[in-house]
């Protein structure tokens, strides 16, 4: 059949009439979807597993509390009470059951932090790689190459100031902030922590891991592995007769590439109901690489922006392509490549069991990490006079991408040109679920960050912006 639909579009090119061939239907004719299959409840179990191992053995946080406050979405509330969570310290391991017959396992695994069991089995298909940084221990170095800060630090911003914008964004407790740091000229002028964390907790970062894919990707570029408008990406897409073709790394970056990739924002879509594919590569233990890029076209390439996942996991897998391809090792680019250079010594970036990355939200870091994340883009890319990404990429992740109705999205970052937060216009976020913001503000030549656990996000979010809100009031007049 697929053979057929090619003769009949290179016909049709021949006749001139290509132009009046869908590449929609031709792109769900060539690759038909498949909608996921699986238990909505054993799939949602197992990503509650997951996210809790990680919180426990990743963040060091309590169990109990981890399992009010954090992953509890992935599972109706009125199964919460009934879920029994069993910890194996020895296996480093947490094992979740709900009735007698429904139960998921997820494992601690070092660097890469926490993996679903497959059958609730110790299997991967990958092995395990411990990441080390090749940087002097972080109490040897100043900030932010490294963690000690001077005290005397000149600012705009007064320390009553700063202590009354951090008092707005910890307050109230209810919205569960765990972290705020405010860097100004590069200094950090504030910072704070809840209870139980401090700067060196791996704090759960979600969606912000998908400017850190941003990032890694302007990496590759500035590496010379490809470039932006570069296509026909991968061996599936290299057919020039498929309209997956077309898709480049630039509609990737600006979440444009019209894959069709089912996700609760969509019209009618519940994940507690049906296993949506937005969900699926977390909770699926499966090649989420393999599964996001073998997803027929819902939207002409290019022209409509969605949020989907399948976006920034294709970019994972050009750079995992690209890497090994190259003999590179790709557990540890990252460090090597970028971390190193920025003062970052661990960031806990966890793995399906094929060893990918799901930097879709699977990630974890400090404040601090994120802040020095934040000062990259600050600095136009550049560090310690060395160039780490492409001139331009930053205005490029920056600027509104014209595929999205509203000017909310740019390249995996988030724009602020509605106006969305009080701060000026051109400002833009890494910005993950939970409440966790990395703010990176030009005119005020300023990030800050913001973490916290995911059940205050709602009251967490009210609580940044007043903190905003008195910092700009100030700034605003400078």
């Amino acid at each position: 059949m697929k053979k057929l639909i090619l003769i009949f579009w290179v016909i049709c090119s021949l006749l001139s009439c290509k132009k009046d061939v869908d590449p929609v239907a031709l792109s769900q004719s060539l690759t038909p979807y498949k909608a996921v299959s699986g238990d909505p409840m054993a799939l949602g179990l197992a990503g509650y597993a997951k996210v809790l191992c990680s919180a426990v053995y990743v963040s060091g946080r309590e169990v109990d509390e981890a399992k009010i406050n954090t992953g509890y979405f992935l599972m109706p509330d009125d199964y919460s009470e009934e879920i029994i969570v069993t910890l194996d310290s020895f296996d480093q391991s947490i094992t979740l059951s709900l009735g007698n017959t429904l139960v998921k396992k997820a494992k601690y695994y070092g660097d890469q932090g926490c993996i679903i069991c497959r059958n609730n089995q110790d299997t991967l298909n990958f092995s395990p790689k411990e990441i080390s940084s090749s940087l002097a221990p972080s109490g040897s170095m100043s900030w932010p190459m490294g963690d000690n800060i001077d005290d005397g630090t000149d600012s705009d911003l007064s320390s009553g100031i700063i202590e009354k914008a951090l008092d707005a964004a910890f307050s109230p407790g209810e919205g569960l902030t765990a972290a705020v740091v405010i860097v100004k000229d590069g200094k950090i002028i504030g910072e704070r922590y809840m209870t139980g964390i401090d700067k060196n907790t791996q704090l759960e970062s979600w969606s912000m891991g998908k400017s850190l894919t941003a990032t890694l990707t302007g990496r590759m570029i500035h590496m010379g592995y490809y470039g932006l408008d570069d296509k026909a990406l991968f061996d599936e897409w290299s057919n020039t007769e498929d309209p997956r073709s077309e898709i480049s790394v630039r509609d990737l970056l600006q979440m444009s590439s019209g894959l069709k990739f089912s996700s609760h924002h969509d019209p009618g879509k519940d994940m507690r109901s049906e296993a949506l594919d937005h969900f699926y590569i977390y909770t699926g233990a499966i090649d989420a690489f393999d599964f996001s890029i073998n997803r027929p076209l819902e939207f002409e390439v290019g022209r409509v922006g969605r949020y989907r996942n399948c976006d920034p996991l294709s970019l994972g897998k050009l750079i995992r392509d690209h890497l090994e391809a190259d003999g590179q090792e790709y557990l540890s680019f990252p460090q090597r490549a970028l971390f190193d250079k920025i003062g970052i010594r661990k960031q806990v970036m966890e793995t399906d069991p094929y060893g990918n990355f799901l930097l879709t939200g699977y990630d974890y870091g400090t404040a601090r990490n994120w802040a020095r994340l934040g000062m990259l883009y600050l600095q136009d890319g550049v560090w310690n006079g060395e160039r780490l990404l492409p001139e331009g990429f930053v205005d490029f992740v920056s600027s509104v991408a014209e595929s999205w109705e509203e000017p909310v999205y740019g390249g995996q970052f988030w724009v602020n040109k509605r106006g969305d937060f009080p701060i000026p216009t051109n400002s833009y976020l890494m910005m993950g679920a939970g409440g966790q913001r990395t703010i990176i503000i030009p005119d005020y030549n300023m990030v800050i960050v913001r973490m916290g656990h995911f059940r205050g996000a709602e009251t967490g979010g009210e609580s940044l912006n007043n903190a905003l809100r008195i910092i700009s009031d100030v700034m605003g007049d400078k």
